[in-house]
This record gives structure tokens, sequence and C-alpha cells, in this order.
């Protein structure tokens, strides 16, 4: 089965095919009301510790060693990760960020990470 996963900055008007919509950062993103994020969940157990986040500041040429420590800190907390499988099995997710880098940013990282644990049976 394929999971479908959507990625998108949470800035962006929600879509028709959004599914859950599921806030995956830490901290709240600036100048976003409540209602206009029309979250179905944040999510912030599953994003990366502080730690992680500040020594990454979404600079690209740490962006590999990046991945590799925040799937390791996924694979430390299962829990926020099998809430977010049980959600993907029960239909679309959307998962939203607010950085601006569309390219490195752990809702990336993270829905690569959840594809490949729905495609190996996890």
């Amino acid at each position: 089965m394929m999971a479908d996963i959507h990625v998108r900055r949470v800035y962006d008007p929600p879509e028709p095919d959004d599914g859950s919509r599921v806030l995956v950062d830490r901290l709240w993103p600036r100048g976003v009301s409540r209602d206009r994020a029309s979250l179905t969940l944040w999510l912030k157990d599953i994003a990366p510790g502080t730690g992680l986040r500040q020594w990454f500041g979404h600079d690209p040429a740490r962006w590999a060693e990046f991945q590799n420590r925040y799937i390791a800190e996924l694979q430390a907390n299962p829990q926020p990760v099998k809430q977010l499988l049980d959600m993907v099995r029960a239909g679309t997710v959307t998962l939203l960020y607010g950085a601006r880098d569309t390219q490195h940013n752990e809702a990336v990282v993270l829905a690569a990470y959840l594809r490949n644990r729905m495609d190996h049976g996890a």
C-alpha cells in the first residue's frame, strides 16, 4: 500500500486533498493563527529535539548529518511515530512545517521515514 503523505508549508492555504493536517514543528510558526493553520493535530513530540534543531539551523551543508540524527531520534521515540503511522493507514496525512526551505526541513525527512516504514510493513 502506498502511503499518501503530503508535505506542505503551514503558511500555504489548506488544500482539498490534505486529509489530516499535522504540524510537525516543535515551535508554533510565527504569524499563523490556529484557525488559519486548520490543523488536525500539532505533534510537537515528533519534531527534532531542541539541540538538533539549533545545531542544524537549516544549513544545507549539515543536511545529510541532520537526516541521520533526526532518524535516530525518531527510532528512539516510537510513540509519536506510531501515532502518525496509524493516521496514515487511516487516510491521507499532510505534514506541515514552518521553515522557508522547502527541501531541507524535518517534514521532508519524516515523510520519507514514514513511507519507508509503511513499505516495510512497520
